[in-house]
């Protein structure tokens, strides 16, 4: 009997990392000394050095800087979209950095699958119930629902941090499934104990 061949990370061309330019190559390995391995969309990404620089830039500007959403609501705002955007890569990884945020095993399922029925309180449900209208109907986002953002506490500053993290992972998102972006096995098991 064969082995069945591996599968690809990606449909694109994904180059050798040491046939990158420098700040590339030393982007991913700081990242893999970090995990430990170096996640599949900074290796698809890097099909198009100008466009992994510009993307990571303002991905970690939208989820690095500090503020009023902590890191790991930034990751259910990740997590909640992908799922409705029905990105396999997104989910399966920032659902392992969620749960590592979060530090809770079962946070990132819950958030996967239907937020509304998982364990986050009251103010997460409505930043998530923003980021899916941002993400899904943004053309019908109206004075009504930054209103019910600020019955929880969220002034315009986070209205407007909601909204980038939705609509950048939107096109993470598009991305990642038009490339056919696989997961890294390792996400799997993240933050989820034992």
């Amino acid at each position: 009997m064969s082995t069945p061949a591996p599968f690809s990370i990606s449909r694109f061309p994904v180059p050798e990392l040491a046939d990158l330019p420098e700040d590339l190559r030393a982007r991913i390995l700081a990242v893999q000394e970090k995990s430990g391995f170096v996640p599949h969309v900074f290796l698809v990404l890097a099909h198009r050095p100008d466009e992994f620089r510009a993307f990571f830039a303002y991905h970690d500007a939208l989820m690095d800087k500090p503020g009023a959403l902590s890191k790991a609501e930034r990751e259910m705002i990740v997590v909640a979209t992908s799922s409705a955007n029905q990105c396999q890569y997104c989910v399966v990884a920032h659902g392992a950095i969620l749960r590592i945020r979060a530090k809770n095993p079962l946070i990132a399922d819950q958030v996967a699958i239907n937020y509304r029925k998982a364990d986050i309180t009251p103010r997460q449900k409505a930043m998530l119930d923003f980021a899916m209208k941002v993400s899904t109907a943004s053309h019908a986002v109206g004075d009504e629902d930054f209103a019910a953002l600020q019955a929880q506490g969220f002034g315009m500053e986070e209205a407007w941090d909601i909204a980038a993290i939705a609509a950048f992972f939107g096109l993470s998102n598009r991305m990642a499934n038009v490339s056919s972006m696989r997961p890294n096995d390792e996400f799997y098991t993240l933050g989820r104990g034992g």
